[in-house]
């Protein structure tokens, strides 16, 4: 098993959902982010960052992004990540990253399965 952490733009939220749901891949865990990365920050930002607001020059590196959060089974790793990558890619800094992490195990709280049966 592997969980996918998915940082995306949120107007791709729905896109994603679409894509989890398509493929029957079961629940996820979505979440309101907020950072920076080769983007550097809000859109309208100089050069270092910085940009006016209400008359104040202030250093915003730090936009809005969606966080989005799943368990897979291995099989399904690079159709997944495949199909997020095609759906949300628009060609400019910020479209986000896509980690992908091992899992050991999962226990479902309510009936004690374990495993893919928990999924």
């Amino acid at each position: 098993m592997k969980e996918l952490v998915m940082i995306v733009r949120p107007e791709k939220l729905e896109v994603v959902k679409g894509i989890i749901d398509k493929m029957s891949l079961g629940g996820m865990t979505v979440g309101t982010v907020m950072g920076c990365g080769a983007q550097k920050g809000a859109p309208g930002a100089d050069e270092q960052g910085s940009r006016e607001i209400r008359g104040l020059k202030t250093t915003i590196n730090l936009i809005p992004k969606i966080r989005i959060s799943l368990i897979v089974e291995d099989r399904h790793v690079d159709e997944v990540v495949r199909e997020v990558c095609e759906s949300c890619a628009t060609g400019r800094p910020g479209d986000g990253k896509v980690f992908v992490r091992n899992i050991e195990d999962v226990i479902r709280i309510r009936t004690g399965e374990r495993g893919e049966w928990a999924l």
